[in-house]
C-alpha cells in the first residue's frame, strides 16, 4: 500500500501522534502552539484532511474527537528518505548520510550508535 505523502504540517501533526498516541485536537494543537503560533481551527482542519486521506484515523463514539497515527512512523520516515535520496542524491545513500553528518555536530554518542549499525550492515565485521 502506498503512504500518502504528509506536507510539513502533517508531519509536524504526525510527530505529536507517534510520540504521545491518541490525542484530541485541542492537545496536538497545545503542543504545536508551544513552538510557534497556529491556531485551533487551522490544527482541527488539517487533522479532518489527514482523516480524509487515511493519515489518521478518528474515534467519533464519544463528545471529543480522538485521532491516532493510521500509517506507521517507521514507514512514512522510509517512503520519505527513499524520495529524497532518489530526488536529490541520485540514489546514492552515500551522498545522503555524508550530507547529514556534514550539516550538524555529531555527538560521540550518536556516531557510536552509527558505527554499531554500520557493523550490523557488515554482519558484525570489525
Amino acid at each position: 500500500m502506498k503512504i500518502p505523502k504528509p506536507t510539513e504540517a502533517e508531519l509536524e501533526i504526525l510527530q505529536v501522534i507517534w510520540e504521545h498516541g491518541r490525542c484530541t485536537v485541542r492537545f496536538v494543537n497545545d503542543l504545536l502552539s508551544k513552538q510557534k503560533r497556529v491556531g485551533y481551527t487551522t490544527t482541527l482542519k488539517i487533522m479532518q484532511i489527514m482523516a480524509d486521506k487515511k493519515l489518521l484515523r478518528r474515534d467519533t463514539s464519544g463528545k471529543t474527537h480522538i485521532y491516532r497515527a493510521a500509517i506507521s512512523q517507521q514507514k512514512t520516515q522510509q517512503q520519505l528518505i527513499d524520495k529524497l535520496m532518489t530526488s536529490a542524491f541520485g540514489g546514492s545513500a552515500m551522498k545522503l548520510v555524508m550530507q547529514a553528518l556534514g550539516n550538524k555536530k555529531s555527538t560521540a554518542a550518536e556516531l557510536n550508535e552509527i558505527r554499531v549499525f554500520i557493523d550490523q550492515l557488515e554482519g558484525g565485521k570489525k
